[in-house]
């Protein structure tokens, strides 16, 4: 039975009526205690969405509705290795990724996620293997063919193999090793590489490849770009053993490129691209911020990961999170949804989750094939929340649309200088309250009048412009610092909030076949560029963009 047919959901829709015309201003008024009854905190996360449009009943009723969806079944079925998976007959178990091995288990590590199915070993012999890499390769210890010591990574990849590598590298930026540059390429624009490879001494660079099939067009083109200019410049193919490491789930394809078996790192089936970052994935990562920092980077995870599992879902950081999500999704009926880091550090962050929400739950088909009758993931967007106070606040304060936001911001800055933390908090505080409760009508003839004598026509024109509604609702996360443990909490909590949403969609938010039709099309449309023959199946419009690249760029 659809979820949109269950009582729960009929109870959520009468309550939005009853609530429809009562206003942030109004919920606050009425209750004193509201801020400490919607808020959650949990290792170094302080959650608070006081400011969303929504009571402690609505609550309650958003509880009913996750209990309806069974999120607690399908959570122990993810944790015990089922095919949850099902249109690719898959377990989902990146949590197993940053499960605990090493000294955590010096007494051994028992089965996960169960005794006739254990991952573990082969994980934690690939962390094993990762750490010791990065380890030597930060110590000075990785030589390039010619016996220079590696100075410069390049990590080739996209999507999941680039995304969450590259955002936490940034955002862990305090904890880089001094000398050793990192650097990220995804796009097939050749402008990516092309101004890249100049900067770096072919002696000194290593580059990983990051491909779960070893076949994705944009990172195969720029591997053998990047490999052509090794050969060129050290001349001799035999370069590439020492100045190539793959990550891939296809060893085969890696060692025909010219990589030794000994530097390609494993993924697996069970691994989601873009949740992968916990994986060889993240080798980039971890030669950045080193295995120790990787490691508080997991362990943050996994206390997310165990708290979601066991915690009550009143009290349970990811269920709250999703379901504020779903209320202002399918009951108020926002279509997109702003993500707001006041961090320079997070600047990745919205790309991030992106890809993460958009398409994990980007699905108009439930999982037994049946469309929907309800919308499910909103438009994820966003930026540094101080850039975009000077840019698109303006249409969030008075544009008249619906866009609930995510402030996240750190109480104490990776990079402090003084006095600047105390003002960039100010400003995020300040957003968040300025579109809650907006300004009234009241507010700003006080305002006007105390700005002096002003003509009754300007007075008349400018008091409506200086209005602001309010009632837009916000959650800030709060975070006790930027460490990578208290980072690693984060991802896992909006990794288990689109679970989750996606449960209550009835959607299988670990698939992603609208990613496969583009690629499709893009490899028959390649080879008609050189043979016009092969152009007879493509639509006209596509016929007519190929003409003009050819002949006719040059009149623009």
């Amino acid at each position: 039975m659809s979820i949109a047919l269950s009582p729960a959901w009929n109870a959520l829709a009468v309550h939005r009526e009853a609530l429809a015309c009562t206003h942030l201003r109004e919920l606050f008024a009425g209750d004193p205690d509201r801020v400490r009854s919607l808020s959650l905190s949990f290792d170094g996360i302080h959650f608070d969405f006081s400011k969303q449009r929504l009571n402690a009943n609505t609550l309650k009723l958003l509880l009913e509705l996750a209990e309806a969806a069974k999120v607690g079944e399908w959570t122990g079925r993810m944790f015990n290795g089922d095919s949850i998976n099902a249109s690719e007959d898959r377990a989902v178990l990146h949590v197993a990724l940053r499960r605990p091995g090493g000294l955590d288990c010096r007494l051994g590590c028992p089965p996960f996620p169960r005794d006739d199915f254990d991952v573990m070993p082969e994980v934690l012999a690939t962390r094993a293997r990762m750490a010791d890499f990065a380890d030597r390769l930060r110590a000075g210890q990785c030589f390039g063919h010619s016996g220079v010591a590696i100075r410069s990574v390049v990590n080739i990849g996209i999507g999941g193999s680039d995304l969450g590598p590259k955002m936490l590298g940034h955002a862990l930026r305090a904890y880089a090793h001094p000398t050793l540059a990192v650097h990220y390429v995804s796009n097939v624009d050749g402008a990516q590489l092309a101004t890249l490879l100049p900067t770096l001494d072919p002696c000194s660079t290593l580059f990983i490849v990051a491909s779960k099939t070893f076949t994705t067009q944009e990172t195969l083109l720029n591997a053998q770009s990047a490999r052509d200019w090794l050969v060129a410049n050290l001349v001799d193919a035999a370069a590439v053993a020492s100045h190539f490491v793959a990550v891939t789930a296809h060893a085969e394809r890696a060692i025909e490129f010219g990589i030794r078996p000994a530097l390609i790192f494993p993924l697996w089936d069970w691994v989601g691209g873009r949740f992968s970052l916990w994986s060889a994935v993240g080798l980039a990562l971890m030669i950045r911020i080193g295995p120790a920092a990787f490691g508080d980077l997991l362990k943050g995870a996994t206390r997310m990961d165990e708290h979601f599992r066991s915690a009550p879902f009143a009290c349970n950081l990811p269920v709250v999170m999703a379901l504020v999500g779903i209320w202002n999704s399918n009951f108020l009926g926002a279509a997109t949804h702003a993500v707001l880091p006041y961090s320079d550090s997070l600047a990745y962050l919205p790309a991030y989750l992106q890809q993460l929400e958009m398409e994990s739950n980007g699905k108009s088909v439930g999982k037994d094939g049946a469309p929907l009758s309800y919308t499910t993931a909103p438009v994820l967007w966003g930026e540094l929340g101080n850039n975009g106070q000077h840019a698109f606040f303006q249409l969030l304060h008075q544009g008249g649309q619906l866009v609930p936001c995510d402030f996240i911001a750190a109480a104490r800055a990776d990079f402090p200088l003084p006095g600047h933390q105390e003002v960039l908090l100010a400003n995020c505080f300040a957003q968040s309250a300025a579109l809650a409760f907006g300004k009234t009508e009241p507010e700003v003839r006080a305002e006007l009048a105390a700005g002096g004598a002003m003509r009754p026509e300007v007075f008349s024109a400018l008091l409506p412009q200086k209005l602001f509604a309010g009632n837009q609702p916000s959650s800030t996360v709060l975070l006790k610092q930027l460490d990578p443990q208290t980072l690693g909490s984060l991802l896992a909590l909006y990794e288990h909030k689109v679970f989750v949403q996606g449960l209550i969609w009835g959607v299988n938010s670990f698939d992603q076949w609208g990613v496969e039709l583009g690629k499709a099309l893009a490899q028959q449309i390649l080879p008609a560029f050189d043979d016009p023959m092969l152009a007879g199946m493509l639509d006209a419009s596509t016929l007519g963009l190929m003409a003009f690249s050819k002949v006719g760029s040059d009149s623009i």
